[in-house]
C-alpha cells in the first residue's frame, strides 16, 4: 500500500513539474512571437528619433500618427486595397471551387486513371516552366496587365490540393457516399448537399491559406501588371517606401530639416504599412481559428 501511494505521490509530483515546465515553455514561445507585433504597433505611433535611440521598447513614447496620415491620404493606397480585397476575395472563390472538386475526385478510388493524375499534380511540385515561359504564356494568352491575370495564375495549389484529398480520403467514409446513392443523390448533388457540409474544417482551412496568399502576393503583380490601377495594397505600399527612401536620398544636404522631417515620416511609414498591410488577415483569422486546427490536423497527420 504504502509503495502505491508513493508511486502515486511521486507521479502527481511529475505531473506538476511537467505542467509547470510546459506553461513556462509557452509563455517564452508567446512573448518571442506577440512582442514584435506588439512593437510595431506601439513603434507605428512612436516618435522616430525615440525609435532610432532605442527607447521604445514596452510603452509608447511621444504619441505621433503622422505614418498613418500619410499613407491615409493617399489615394493610390484605397485603390490598392480595394484591389487586394477583390483579388483576395474572387480569387479564394475560384480556388475552393476548383480546388474542393478535384480533391474530393481523387480521393474516391474509383476514379479512373486517379493515380497518373494525382503524379501529374506532384510533378509540379518539383518541376516548373520557369518565369519567361510563364510571362510568354501570359502574354500569349492575353492577360498580361490584366484584372485577371492575378487570380488564373494561381487558381491551384497542388499542396492544398493534397491536404483537401487526405481530409476526404480520412473522414468522408464510402457508407456515407452510398447512402447518399441509394437516396437518389448524383455524384454533383452529393458532393454540395453531403460532403460539403461536413468539410467546413478543411474549407476553412484551405480557404484562409489561399486568402493570405492572394493578400500577401505581390511578385505576380511586379511581374504581369503594369497599370497602377490594378496594383495589389502590397505593391502600392513597397512603391510608396521606396518612393520615399528616393526623395530622401536626392534632397540637398543644406535642407537639414526638410530631411529630418522625410526621415520621420518613412519611419513612421514603415511600421504603419505593416499594421495596415495585416490589419485584415488578423481581423479575420479568430472566426476560422477553430476550423484551422482541426483541419490542419485531420489533413496532415492523419494522411
Amino acid at each position: 500500500m504504502n509503495s502505491s501511494r508513493k508511486k502515486k505521490s511521486n507521479m502527481i509530483v511529475q505531473d506538476k513539474i511537467y505542467y509547470i515546465i510546459s506553461y513556462i515553455l509557452l509563455i517564452i514561445v508567446f512573448i518571442i512571437v506577440a512582442y514584435p507585433l506588439y512593437f510595431v504597433v506601439i513603434a507605428s505611433v512612436s516618435e522616430p528619433n525615440a525609435i532610432n535611440n532605442g527607447e521604445v521598447i514596452m510603452r509608447i513614447k511621444g504619441f505621433n500618427t503622422i505614418g498613418y496620415e500619410t499613407i491615409l491620404k493617399s489615394k493610390t493606397i484605397w485603390t490598392g486595397y480595394r484591389n487586394s480585397l477583390l483579388y483576395m476575395g474572387i480569387g479564394t472563390i475560384i480556388n475552393l471551387v476548383i480546388t474542393l472538386p478535384a480533391a474530393y475526385a481523387l480521393s474516391r478510388k474509383n476514379l479512373i486513371g486517379r493515380k497518373i493524375i494525382m503524379l501529374m499534380f506532384t510533378l509540379t511540385l518539383f518541376f516548373r516552366g520557369g518565369l519567361v515561359p510563364t510571362y510568354l504564356l501570359v502574354r500569349k494568352l492575353h492577360l498580361y496587365n490584366t484584372f485577371w491575370v492575378m487570380i488564373l495564375i494561381s487558381a491551384l495549389s497542388v499542396y492544398n490540393l493534397i491536404i483537401a484529398k487526405t481530409f476526404f480520403q480520412t473522414t468522408v467514409s464510402q457508407e456515407i457516399i452510398d447512402a447518399a446513392k441509394i437516396d437518389g443523390c448524383s455524384e454533383t448533388r452529393c458532393f454540395v448537399s453531403v460532403i460539403l457540409p461536413v468539410s467546413k474544417a478543411i474549407i476553412a482551412v484551405i480557404g484562409l491559406f489561399y486568402a493570405v496568399g492572394h493578400w500577401n502576393s505581390y511578385f505576380n503583380a511586379l511581374i504581369f501588371l503594369r497599370d497602377q490601377e490594378l496594383f495589389p495594397l502590397q505593391l502600392v505600399l513597397k512603391n510608396i517606401l521606396l518612393k520615399t527612401n528616393a526623395i530622401i536620398a536626392l534632397m540637398p544636404q543644406t535642407s537639414r530639416e526638410a530631411i529630418e522631417e522625410q526621415q520621420k515620416i518613412a519611419q513612421s511609414l514603415k511600421y504603419g504599412v505593416i499594421i495596415v498591410a495585416s490589419l485584415p488577415i488578423l481581423m479575420i483569422y479568430p472566426f476560422v481559428q477553430k476550423y484551422f486546427v482541426q483541419g490542419v490536423m485531420i489533413g496532415s497527420v492523419k494522411g
